[in-house]
Order: structure tokens, then sequence, then C-alpha cells
């Protein structure tokens, strides 16, 4: 039996539906990425003769590893530059697995090309692989500085496996990954000056400097220059910090120019306060209201360091925001209803696509304790304004406790396999709700959901 500690509906028909923008983007980038490897290993068979005896076998798995791995160094790079275009449509989550996945295929290649060039230049010279190693990194040129790139790929790999990562903060993880950046640096002269694929190749070297050279502008202008730029533009403080629930806070901002931010609710910005203790890292918080002119708002549990720290900050405080980023919102929506389920401080982007998402909308608010429901007031506020239904579930009191099951939510939201679903909760919480969306009926490509592990 599914039993809600309070569902509070308001009659109305909500606001009209709009057909979503459908974009092509997360199809065609895979096959882009895809059709970039192919091109170079069409670059290797048009410059291979012939491979004859295991040493030419070894050489020509060494050039084609090596050949990709320089490749995929580039695609890894373009990956995170944090491009609108892929940000917005294919989501900052969904790019960090591709990019983690990426690059462990990446340090992958990298060791099977090192190793097999050695063997096979070994073999050829009839020396061991010792001595070989010697000859290479002291003799050949820029192989010494495309020694120190190879370990330090080696090295990030490594402290960047998940079991090496959950013993580091998230500020040395993120601060460990600018060493790829000097990596692709010294390993790319070796690139050019070792590769038999590129010795002699005027239009071959001309591409892979191109690839190089559009990838760094890409980087240095969504990385470091447009951030920059906007932080002296909307030059943002902070105006206040109000207790929301036991725990939480919201942080309002004001600013200059914040409509050119172009923020959709749902998406987050990397916030770095410029006060003590804080100013060194800048974290992920998604905007709990939509943006407003000279008005931001973002609200926090204070569940570590960082976010504890944000409940004594002082109103005039400069605040540097990078983004808006994420790819969950409205665009992602394919059909009249929605759902929304929110686990805790999950609340935050919902609440902002709760007031503004077309269509007839569901809102369901699982809690610890009645008094952990943040913004319970606008969010009965909006939904009397819009004619909508809001479930609020806590634990306790046990008597007032909900399974999340496919039969409790079929039970809240009728026509459940109908509907689109925005999903914002802890992993374990956001974990056992895909998987009853899933037993509900619900298609996959329409549970939408943004993780901020990465």
């Amino acid at each position: 039996m599914t039993t809600t500690f309070t569902t509070t509906t308001y009659a109305g028909r909500g606001m009209p539906h709009r057909r979503p923008r459908r974009t092509l983007v997360p199809f065609l980038v895979p096959l882009v990425i895809w059709g970039g490897a192919a091109g170079v290993l069409a670059l290797w068979w048009s410059d291979t003769n012939s491979v004859v005896g295991l040493a030419g076998w070894l050489t020509g798995a060494g050039r084609i590893t090596g050949l990709l791995a320089g490749y995929a160094c580039a695609v890894l790079l373009a990956l995170m530059a944090r491009m609108p275009l892929l940000d917005h449509t294919i989501g900052t989550d969904r790019l960090a697995r591709w990019h983690a996945w990426g690059g462990r295929c990446t340090v992958s290649l990298a060791l099977a090309h090192t190793l097999l060039i050695i063997w096979g230049y070994s073999l050829t010279s009839h020396t061991n692989v010792v001595s070989q190693t010697s000859t290479l990194v002291l003799h050949y040129p820029d192989l010494l500085k495309g020694t120190a790139g190879f370990l330090l790929f080696v090295a990030t790999g490594i402290l960047s496996a998940r079991a090496a990562r959950r013993r580091m903060s998230y500020e040395a993880w993120h601060y460990l990954h600018f060493a790829t950046y000097l990596a692709v640096f010294l390993t790319f002269g070796h690139q050019l000056s070792n590769g038999a694929d590129f010795v002699g190749d005027r239009l071959a070297q001309t591409a892979w400097y191109a690839l190089f050279l559009g990838v760094a502008v890409l980087v240095a202008w969504y990385r470091f220059t447009l951030p920059v730029r906007r932080g002296l533009r909307h030059r943002l403080r902070v105006a206040a910090v109000h207790p929301e629930a036991p725990g939480v806070v919201s942080v309002h901002l004001r600013g200059r120019h914040l409509d050119e931010l172009g923020g959709q609710p749902g998406q987050f910005l990397r916030w770095r306060f410029l006060t003590r203790g804080l100013w060194w890292t800048a974290n992920p918080y998604s905007l709990s209201a939509p943006a407003r002119p000279g008005h931001l708002r973002i609200t926090v549990k204070t569940a570590g360091g960082h976010s504890a720290a944000l409940a004594r900050l002082k109103p005039g405080t400069r605040v540097w925001a990078e983004g808006p980023y994420g790819g969950f919102t409205a665009n992602r929506r394919t059909a009249p209803k929605v759902l929304l389920l929110a686990g805790g401080v999950g609340i935050t982007p919902l609440r902002a696509l709760f007031e503004t998402l077309p269509g007839q909308v569901t809102l369901v608010y699982r809690a610890r304790r009645a008094v952990d429901l943040a913004l319970r007031g606008e969010i009965d506020e909006i939904a009397v304004r819009r004619g909508a239904t809001v479930h609020y579930i806590v634990d306790e009191p046990a008597g007032h406790s909900a399974p999340l099951t496919a039969q409790a939510l079929s039970t809240l939201v009728p026509d459940l396999a109908a509907h689109d679903v925005y999903l914002c909760g802890p992993p374990g919480m956001a974990r056992a709700a895909v998987e009853a969306l899933r037993g509900a009926g619900v298609p996959a490509r329409r549970i939408h959901h943004e993780s901020f592990a990465f």
C-alpha cells in the first residue's frame, strides 16, 4: 500500500504544451568521432606498402596504436572543452562518462604503442628491449619529452581510477587533470618528429596541426577566456543567504547583465566564492529558481566543508561563476505529460523546472522528514498558479513512508508510462527510481537524469 504524507492537487489544465526542439547532435558526435578514427587508420593504410615478419607486424601495430592514441587525446580535450553545443545537448555528466571511457582507452593505446614499438624495433635491430628503450628515449628527436608526457598520462590514469579517486578530494582530482594538457603538449612534437606516417607528408602534418590547434582554441576559449570575460562583465556578488530547511540554505546573488548568461531552468554553474577557504575551488550547484534580471539563486545542502561554509557567506562577497552547463532542461522533454521526481536537495533544479515546464506536470518530492522539504512554500504557490499536482513523501515517521517501486509510482501518477520523467536525487535513490520507472513501463529515452559525479 502506498501512503503519501501530503498530496496537494490543484485543478487546472496546466501551461500550454509546446513541441520541444529536437537535435541530432547526440547521435552525430559519436559518428564524427568514429569517422575520425577511421580516417586515422586510413592514414596508416595509405602509408604502408607491406608488413613482413613479426617485427613488421609489431611495428605496424605500434604505429596504429600510436596514431589512435594521439587522435584520442584531441577527442578527450574536445569532449571536456565545455562547448555549449555539446554540453547543452548531450549533458555534462554524459560527456564526462565518454571522457572517462575514452581516457582509459587512450592510456591503454599509449601503453600498447610504447611496448609494441620497443619490441618491434628490438627485433629489427637484434637488441634487447632495455637497450632499445634507452636508444629510443635518449637518441630519437623529441622522444625524451614524449616519454615524460606518456608517464604523465599513465599517472593521471592510475589516479583517476575509482579506487584511487575515492581517496582524493574533488579539487585535487580536478587540478590533477590539468597535467593532461602538459602531457599532450609534450607528446605532440614526438608524434610529428618520429611518426612514420607524418615524416615527409605535408598533408598529414597539416591535418594533425589543424586538429590540435582547433581543439586548443576551443579549450582556451571555453575553459579559460570565456569564464574570465563573464566574471569581469557580470560582477556577481552574494546578496543574501536564507535558510530553507535544516542544513539547507539558499544563496541569492546579484550582478549585471545576467540575462546574457542564458541559463535555463535545470542547468547548473560552477561557483567560486572569493573568500577565505573557498576561492580555490569551483563547485557545481544548480539554479533553484529561473534566472531573473540581475538575480540568481542556488540552494545548497550543507553536506561537506565547502557547502557548509556557504551558510556563513557575507553579503557583498565576490563570486566567480562558470556556465551555465548541463542538458537537464525542457529541451529533453518529448511528451505533453511530465513527472518531476526529487529526492532531498535534488529538488533544486526541479523546482526551477516545475515553474517553467509547459504541459501537464506532476511533482513527487521525497525527504527524510517533513521539515526537510525545502522550498515547500514556493512549490505550493507554483502548483496553485499552474494547476499542478504535488506529492510530498517522507520517511519519518515510519507510517508515512512509501516504497520507491513501480507499483507505488504508478499509483501516484496514473498513465506513468506516457510521461517524461526528470529525476534528481542522491545516487542510491536515483538508481532505485530508474529501476522502478523502467518496471512501470517508462522508456529509458524518457528518463532524464543528470549527475554531478564527474
